[in-house]
């Protein structure tokens, strides 16, 4: 039998169950098995508890509603038969004999008042064997009952002789009487009835609805919440504007801001694409990366990265010292990070120590003629620099049909100091004439810096502008690449060696690898293999070149680019300097805040005690439980979408349950013995950071050679989104971080934050094959959009466009997202109705605070959304019975259900 994940909820709809996994023959005829929970055992993962129901399908198909019953309206039901059964076979006996007796009388000659009388009612024992006539088709009362009368009239008590065996019209003229005798006592009783009904009709309701909404409708009766947590979060909520009480004008401009400039986020044109380069895409994170962190000094616009960066930096600032040895060593290596006084007074000395190191250099005059591929060798193993080409480890997307996880070594073309441009006439690049005299004089300065004499320094300029341009018009950008078929293109190393001499290639791939074992017949990937080739030429040319030979123009071109890679651990002159030439190429950024490069730069080396110390902090069931919460609400919400066909749906919920989400488990997060011994050999010190970050460089190497052998998924540390992987979904740690989630939070403000984040992320991931094969999302953005712009018709800002297909997918994706969000929180009710609340605010409207917050303050992604999402919150309430007050916004389409979206 398929095992349903989820307690199979008896008012769930039919929609939400996998069918084909309920579907049972039973004899010849088609049947559907429900599962019906009981009340004596819980059951949270697996059928135990349950009584199995078979359900005639076509039954289930066209009265659903019918068949979905909960115990005690079957135990209502039950009780009625029996009753009914019972008053047949009593009226249905032989007759009985019934004898009045009087109490006492009051006779009143006028006959114009009644009191109270009491009738009581003996059975005898009838000398009649002939049966009775058949009943009346009225239920009459069972005859052991008795009542007693009290006649007034002397009349009556005429009429109501005792009754002689043998009289037939004995019980029917008592039935006449009784019928017509409709006394205070009956009456009340009636009402009574009544009134329990109405009482338990009530009661019924109200369970119903704080099972679906979470709480009563008075908010003075929700339990506050009052950890420490809970009350930033109630400040941090007070601040933020209540969307319930704005007009519809409010939501003409995004997060209530005239300027969207200091509060909430500007409107974009969509959401940029992602490059399919590796490379490529590291180098838009990281400037995806600095546009986050510009906006740090703006407390209400923190995106999700810079939230678990505070998060981060907030552990690693605590005075308390750790037991691990590992985790103290990244508290240090975090600390002497931020120790700029240290590096200004240091000054460029370490890395002149290091020049000599390397065999010094011509621009000091003293240099060894080191070997070319020997330096070369060495600067890829111990300071992670490659200065004429790039590497990384990743898979073959050839090899992607065939579920083959096998990665391999990828040689790409460098990321040049000098800037280069595309001319796409001539089909190459080159460096370009603007820049060359703002990149030449960084270049002096470098130099200067360095103690290098004036005479000195523009020769060695000049040569490294010479390298640095050949080796820019053999380079190419991607899309020329793609076009031309030249990315992933696999070969030996020995094959690459013959094509491209110049560069020792199993030497230089074994120490970057170093200690894996690598031979000339293992295969690597290239992805620009006409630049290897001219690269090979350039170099051999510099080397044999008899005038240069003393100027080791190739031995500086890679101690300038070693300069680069260790610029963050060297005074601010140097930093300084970079950023003037960026200024100068007209890249207008703000300075990153010392704190959070220093945070990025830990991570790079200690991202397993990162890993470590968010498990450590974060609940692991709270998150889990949010997380499949979600999954199954979306599937809900994926069962009732129209799709065009039944064989596309089929795939894309193969796909679904294939993809089963989770977090790192605890397997793959080391304990704290394994990182101490992991990082038993390095040695940090509180002031030398230099020299801690030469160890991060070469911690980084061992990560990539790990990287290499191991054949696992290198999870990001740093990531706040989840990832499809081939295992599962993978949900990383840092999603679940203050202010959007933390476990003493209430129920209702942990879903409407992160769970609707979460919903979104798993939206965003699904939503190609959504798209392609489902028509809802198009007809639920219309409509939504047809409300935003009734709503804010007044306001004369926004004009009545047809919204693009990439908005219309945004607005369905994001009004589902909340959907889901809300129906996981339910589901989590059902599971425990206890929810705490902040500010005293009703559970649900606390739940659509929690959202709007989130969306306007930290929600990157709402950037493509054409109007404000807290204006889906009016949408929403104009449900009936969903929100406890409606907004201020009332969309009211209540009263036609046809607007309902």
């Amino acid at each position: 039998m398929y095992k349903q994940k989820r307690c199979v909820s008896v008012y769930s709809p039919i929609t939400a169950l996998r069918p084909d996994s309920l579907i049972r023959q039973t004899g010849g005829k088609k049947n559907v098995l429900l599962l019906s929970k009981t009340k004596t055992k819980p059951c949270p993962w697996r059928a135990e508890g349950y009584s199995l129901l078979y359900l005639d399908f076509e039954e289930v198909k066209t009265k659903p509603a019918e068949l979905f019953l909960s115990e005690s309206q079957m135990r209502k039901e039950s009780d009625e038969k029996r009753y009914r059964a019972e008053m047949t076979a009593l009226l249905t006996q032989r007759p009985q004999e019934v004898r009045v007796k009087p109490k006492h009388q009051n006779s009143d000659r006028n006959g114009a008042r009644m009191s109270q009388t009491s009738i009581e009612l003996q059975p005898q024992q009838s000398d009649h064997s002939e049966p009775r006539p058949e009943p009346e088709s009225r239920l009459q009362p069972p005859p052991q009952l008795q009542l007693t009368e009290q006649p007034q009239h002397s009349h009556q008590l005429q009429q109501q002789n005792p009754l002689q065996p043998g009289e037939p019209q004995l019980l029917n003229t008592e039935r006449q009487e009784k019928s017509a005798w409709v006394t205070p006592q009956r009456l009340f009783g009636l009402l009574l009835v009544l009134f329990i009904g109405i009482a338990i009709l009530g009661l019924v309701y109200y369970l119903h609805h704080i099972l679906h909404t979470g709480s009563g409708n008075i908010a003075a009766n929700v339990t506050p919440c009052v950890s420490t947590a809970c009350q930033w979060a109630a400040a941090r909520l007070s601040m933020s504007t209540d969307p319930f009480a704005q007009p519809c004008d409010y939501f003409v401009s995004i997060c209530g801001s005239e300027g969207l400039k200091s509060k909430g986020r500007q409107r974009s044109h969509g959401i940029p694409g992602h490059s399919q380069n590796p490379i490529e895409r590291l180098a838009e994170t990281d400037k995806q990366n600095k546009n986050e962190h510009r906006r740090l000094g703006e407390d209400t616009t923190l995106s999700r990265k810079t939230l678990l960066l505070q998060y981060l930096r907030g552990i690693l600032e605590t005075n308390q010292s750790s037991s691990s040895s590992a985790v103290q060593k990244t508290k240090d290596f975090y600390h002497s990070c931020l120790d700029t006084r240290s590096l200004e007074a240091a000054g460029a000395e370490p890395f002149l120590r290091l020049i000599q190191k390397l065999g010094g250099w011509a621009v000091s005059g003293q240099w060894n003629r080191t070997d070319f591929n020997y330096t070369l060798g060495l600067l890829m193993r111990e300071y992670e620099t490659f200065p004429f080409f790039n590497l990384y480890v990743g898979k073959d997307p050839n090899e992607a049909a065939s579920n083959r996880t096998k990665r391999y070594i990828q040689i790409d073309q460098p990321d040049l100091l000098i800037p280069i441009e595309w001319n796409s006439n001539t089909q190459k690049s080159r460096a370009k004439t603007e820049t060359l005299r703002p990149f030449l004089a960084s270049c002096q300065s470098y130099l200067a810096f360095l103690g290098s004499p004036p005479s000195m320094r523009m020769l060695h300029v000049g040569t490294f502008i010479s390298l640095s341009s050949e080796l820019a018009v053999a380079a190419s950008p991607l899309q020329y690449r793609l076009s031309k078929g030249q990315l992933y293109q696999r070969m030996t190393i020995r094959d690459l060696q013959s094509q491209a001499p110049a560069i020792d290639w199993l030497g230089c791939l074994e120490a970057a690898f170093h200690p894996l074992s690598l031979t000339e017949d293992d295969h690597v990937l290239l992805h620009n293999l006409p630049y290897i080739i001219q690269m090979s030429r350039i170099i051999n040319k510099w080397l044999h070149k008899s005038e240069m030979s003393n100027s080791g123009t190739l031995h500086t071109f890679m101690v300038l680019n070693l300069l680069h890679t260790l610029m963050p651990a060297i005074d601010s002159r140097f930093s300084e300097t970079a950023r003037n030439f960026s200024l100068a190429l007209g890249n207008i950024e703000e300075e990153v805040p010392r704190w959070k490069r220093c945070i990025l730069e830990t991570e790079r080396g200690f991202d397993s005690v990162f890993a470590h110390l968010l498990s450590e902090t974060t609940s692991r069931r709270e998150t889990e439980e949010i997380v499949e919460n979600v999954f199954f609400a979306f599937i809900s919400k994926i069962m009732d979408l129209r799709w065009k066909d039944q064989n596309s749906f089929q795939r894309f919920i193969d796909k679904v349950y294939s993809s089963p989400p989770r977090l790192l488990s605890s397997k793959e997060i080391s304990n704290e013995d394994d990182l101490d011994l992991l990082f038993s050999e390095v040695t940090v010190s509180s002031s030398g950071f230099f020299t801690n970050y030469l160890q991060l460089l070469s911690l980084w190497q061992k990560r990539r050679s790990k990287l290499l052998a191991t054949q696992t998924e290198d999870a990001d540390i740093l990531s706040v989104a989840p990832s499809l992987v081939s295992n599962g979904l993978l949900f990383p740690m840092g999603m679940f971080v203050p202010p959007l989630f933390h476990p003493t939070y209430p129920k209702a403000m942990n879903y409407g934050a992160v769970g609707f984040l979460v919903a979104k992320d798993i939206f965003h991931l699904f939503l190609p094959e959504i798209y392609s094969h489902s028509p809802t999302m198009r007809a639920v953005g219309e409509c939504v959009w047809t409300h935003y712009l009734k709503a804010t018709e007044k306001a004369g800002q926004v004009r009545a466009t047809i919204l693009p297909t990439a908005r219309q997918e945004e607005v369905w994706l994001q009004y589902s997202a909340l959907q889901v969000a809300l129906q996981a929180y339910h589901q989590s009710l059902s599971q425990n109705p206890a929810d705490t609340s902040v500010s005293g605010l009703h559970h649900t409207q606390l739940f659509f605070r929690s959202f709007s917050q989130v969306s306007c303050d930290t929600d990157p992604d709402g950037e493509s959304m054409p109007l404000d999402a807290s204006f889906l919150i009016p949408v929403m309430c104009s449900q009936s019975g969903l929100c406890p007050t409606s907004p201020q916004c009332s969309l009211k389409t209540q009263q036609d259900k046809s607007q309902a979206c």
